[in-house]
């Protein structure tokens, strides 16, 4: 189905959006009332779904309620009509648009592939067969991966003003006196909750661009520093991330600024596609670096979710490179900004928005609306969603962090370490077999996780890790002796 919008229906959709705490956005919504209530607010449809506390069961009433960060994990296992017969395209995640993307990051200085860390004493302790950590703290020195999409986007934009292939820009030509002064005058504008602003401030200071980087409320002051310290206008609006994505887009059409977003709607694609084609190389190195044979290779991804973004791309190069074979991707995300989660559990097949302050520990995730482009993809193609509180990622951040003996450190994020987080308690609570069951977790599983940032806010990781900010302690229910005997 297409979808219209305008820059002004967007603006109008998100004023409404401030009168009530849940509500659609974007025009293309109005289209689909009979999804959505007039009054706002997010209608429930029977669906597979559970939770730790409780089964989904909140009506109407209690969905236009604001939240902050719930008090469960929900989950959803995806078996709709979408996934039986999935039609969403991956063709944008082929052979040779991974190489692409791949050959491109390869030019730049200083590249090399994160590493892979093998949890091995960890997952005898949860009763899996590996778990595969790729620690995106050490990309560049920018300590998480967005920079693998901006640089990607940003690269593409430049070869189309020039007329010239991807192909044919390498880091040093891209960075070349001859190739600015082809380029001309250029502004690169950007919303962030930190990563990703401060990867396309990184790459515009490069190529020696303009960059205005707006971050939503709440934003942490060091990631607003970061940002800042690579060149870029930054500042921190009063309004949440989906509004202030609006703001942006409006602020740089009025004054021809490129918009490097890693969100889509429509009429706003291209760009988010070569972003979300930047984030497969995460794919591609990630598979270099397993030991041959295809008794190594993953059977289990778990990857966390904003916008989606970057599930996506995982997920659709994943299902273009192995079809039917490719391994179960679960999609993991905040419960105060689980807009994928509620999409699934519509089984409508249509994108849901959460409104509000988007307020949790996890900045990276607290996107309330859907991409346009991510969304078709995970709904027909991943395995699972699964919405959990900050006690979660701030279990994960304390045992990647902590590890046990023979297993390697890693400092993790509040967004980075989600993935980890559920993964311990779905293996170690009872009250979670159903998922386990669904997706088939044991002995012989491999899972694949990506720790998406470092201390990206160093205060906030101590004041976690340290003190014990957000305490987990009960989150499981049981012992672990209960759960596999």
């Amino acid at each position: 189905m297409a979808f219209a919008l305008s820059l002004p229906a967007l603006r109008d959709t998100l004023a409404d959006e401030r009168r009530h705490a849940l509500c659609q956005r974007r025009a293309r919504a109005r289209l689909l009332a009979h999804a959505v209530p007039s009054e706002g607010g997010f209608p429930l449809f029977p669906g597979r779904t559970g939770s730790i506390h409780q089964q989904c069961r909140e009506d109407h009433q209690a969905e236009k309620k604001e939240k902050t960060v719930s008090e469960e994990i929900g989950y959803f296992v995806n078996r709709t009509p979408f996934s039986a017969a999935p039609a969403a395209s991956v063709s944008a995640f082929s052979d040779a648009e991974a190489e692409s993307a791949h050959a491109f990051h390869s030019t730049f200085p200083g590249y090399e592939p994160t590493p892979l860390c093998a949890l091995d004493a960890l997952a005898r302790h949860l009763g899996l067969g590996a778990i595969l950590v790729k620690d995106e703290s050490r990309r560049f020195d920018l300590n998480a991966f967005k920079v693998l999409g901006a640089s990607y986007a940003v690269g593409r934009t430049v070869a189309a003003r020039l007329g010239e292939a991807i192909g044919s820009l390498s880091f040093a030509r891209l960075t070349a006196p001859e190739t600015r002064s082809r380029l001309g005058p250029l502004v690169l504008a950007t919303t962030t909750d930190g990563n990703h602003g401060r990867a396309v401030a990184w790459i515009a200071r490069r190529l020696g661009l303009g960059c205005v980087v707006h971050m939503p409320k709440g934003s942490s002051i060091a990631r607003l520093a970061a940002i800042r310290g690579q060149g870029a206008k930054a500042d921190i609006l009063e309004l949440n991330y989906d509004e202030a994505v609006c703001f942006t887009a409006e602020e740089a059409a009025r004054n021809g600024w490129v918009l490097v977003q890693d969100t889509a709607w429509d009429g706003y694609e291209e760009i988010p596609q070569w972003i979300m084609q930047g984030y497969a190389s995460l794919v591609e190195e990630a598979y270099a670096q397993l030991p041959a044979g295809a008794e190594a290779l993953p059977t289990h991804v778990f990857i966390q979710a904003g916008v989606g973004a970057l599930a996506a791309g995982v997920l659709g190069r994943l299902v273009a490179r192995f079809g039917p074979a490719r391994p179960q991707v679960v999609v993991v995300e905040a419960s105060a900004a689980d807009c994928l989660y509620r999409s699934a559990k519509s089984e409508t097949g249509l994108p849901m928005t959460v409104g509000g302050d988007l307020s949790t520990i996890m900045a990276g995730l607290a996107c309330g609306q859907p991409s346009s482009l991510a969304w078709p993809i995970l709904r027909d193609y991943a395995a699972a969603f699964v919405s959990c509180p900050d006690p979660v990622t701030a279990r994960g951040m304390r045992v990647l962090g902590n590890p046990l003996a023979g297993d390697q450190k890693i400092v993790s994020g509040e967004s980075g370490a989600i993935t980890l987080g559920v993964l311990t308690v779905l293996m170690e609570d009872p009250r979670l077999a159903g998922l386990r069951e669904a997706l088939h977790l044991g002995a012989k599983s491999r899972v694949l996780l990506v720790s998406t940032e470092g201390d990206t806010d160093p205060e906030r990781y101590r004041e976690i890790v340290w003190d014990g900010a957000f305490p987990s302690i009960g989150l499981t229910g049981h012992s672990r002796a209960q759960h596999h005997e």
